[in-house]
């Protein structure tokens, strides 16, 4: 190889190192921080603090903001995914925990003691707009074309529909009891909601607002589906378990178990890397995050993260 076709190929090799970068990021409840994983070495790069109770976490359109719910804070932390400086904070009314971006950069946030969704701006931290939900609203998903927000609510067990431009409720599905979050498939067709009491995973036609299928565990022991997500090829669909320490995977449209996968106690939190090809578990009992490949349906590394995590964010492509 020539001097110059060797200075292009190092050039080009260490594109690719750097676009291969990535960063998880795990909100630890109880320790009131943020772990952050390297998605390619596989391995644990900081722990900063937060702030109170951190949970659920999603970045802005731009990725240059990642949001932190702070539930005993009645808060959502702003921070510098770069720096991991905390910018600001601006207050949330009730307990927040679950919330949603949308892509033009609204914050829809359930709120469980007014059973509403709340529309927030982030730049001002206003609330916008009050949209009535069920009773105890739980999980929120944004579809990918930015149509509908889906919020699920626990103590009427159903599933809500939102209009995203008029911020309004356009139907309601019933769903088996406790649901919690939801995942949609790449064309907006569809929805995956899982049920924590119902020990149950419902496939919902979004179109039609119709359900297709519930398929449950109760054969799983102490099984409370949790998280859920669906690989880039929509091929595998992955389910947190909750108390029953495990994952499963599962058949998108059959809902059939493909394989479980054990991880640490109370996995709730779920993240895909970019390609699809690593799955990342957060478990509070003990307190890890279990990486696992999504092809070989395995977990591969354990990684030990600060107590109590919670959710996982995977920050966007640079």
């Amino acid at each position: 190889m020539r001097p110059t076709q060797l200075f292009l190929a190092t050039l080009l090799a260490l594109a690719t190192e750097t676009a291969g970068a990535e960063r998880i990021f795990v909100s630890n409840e109880t320790a009131g921080a943020l772990t952050v994983i390297d998605a390619r070495d596989l391995a644990v790069t900081d722990t900063f603090a937060v702030g109170e109770g951190p949970r659920d976490m999603g970045f802005s359109p731009d990725g240059d903001s990642l949001y932190v719910a702070l539930g005993p804070e009645t808060a959502i932390a702003v921070v510098d995914p770069r720096t991991l400086a905390v910018r600001r904070k601006f207050q949330a009314e009730g307990d927040p925990e679950a919330f949603a971006v949308h892509p033009d950069g609204r914050i829809f946030l359930s709120h469980e003691d007014a059973a509403q969704c709340l529309v927030i701006d982030p730049a001002s931290g206003e609330v916008r707009n009050r949209i009535p939900v069920g009773l105890e609203p739980e999980g929120v998903t944004v579809t990918h074309d930015g149509r509908l927000v889906l919020v699920t609510s626990e103590s009427s067990s159903q599933l809500h529909l939102i209009d995203a431009e008029e911020e309004r409720m356009v139907a309601e599905l019933d769903l088996p009891p406790r649901p919690r979050e939801a995942a949609v498939s790449a064309d907006s067709r569809y929805a995956y909601v899982t049920s924590e009491v119902g020990a149950a995973v419902t496939r919902v036609d979004l179109k039609t607002r119709k359900v297709l299928k519930t398929e449950n565990f109760f054969d799983i022991a102490d099984a409370k589906p949790k998280g859920v997500l669906l690989t880039p090829d929509e091929e595998t669909l992955f389910v947190s378990l909750g108390k029953a320490g495990e994952v499963l995977a599962l058949d998108p449209k059959t809902l059939a178990i493909r394989e479980r996968m054990e991880t640490g106690g109370r996995v709730w939190g779920l993240g895909l890397s970019h390609s699809g090809k690593r799955l990342f578990a957060a478990s509070a009992e003990p307190a890890i995050v279990s990486v696992i490949h999504t092809r070989r349906l395995e977990r591969i590394r354990t990684l030990d993260v600060a107590p109590g995590p919670w959710g996982v964010a995977v920050a966007p492509a640079e």
